[in-house]
């Protein structure tokens, strides 16, 4: 989405009513986003990047919830790129 804004989706069984759905869209529990580019690389499953703490912006969705978290800090740029390449 941007640097600071990022597109995530739940399993596909969370509700927005859920125990769970609720934790994520209240904001009662920290959420810290880890992500990675691809699942494998050329030494075998590709490390996660730690993008930091986030706070829920809004969602879309049920089953599974489509979330936008804004970033406390922004994404670093050449992941940003990259991911922006992927989604499009």
């Amino acid at each position: 989405m941007s640097q600071d804004l990022f597109h995530w989706e739940s399993q596909s069984t969370t509700s927005v009513n859920s125990p769970t759905g609720q934790r994520y869209l209240s904001g009662s529990s920290t959420v810290l986003l880890f992500a990675r580019q691809e699942q494998k690389d050329e030494f075998g499953t590709s490390p996660y990047v730690f993008l930091g703490p986030a706070t829920y912006v809004s969602h879309t969705g049920d089953r599974p919830i489509a979330i936008t978290w804004k970033l406390k800090h922004p994404m670093p740029i050449d992941f940003f790129n990259q991911a922006s390449a992927v989604s499009a």
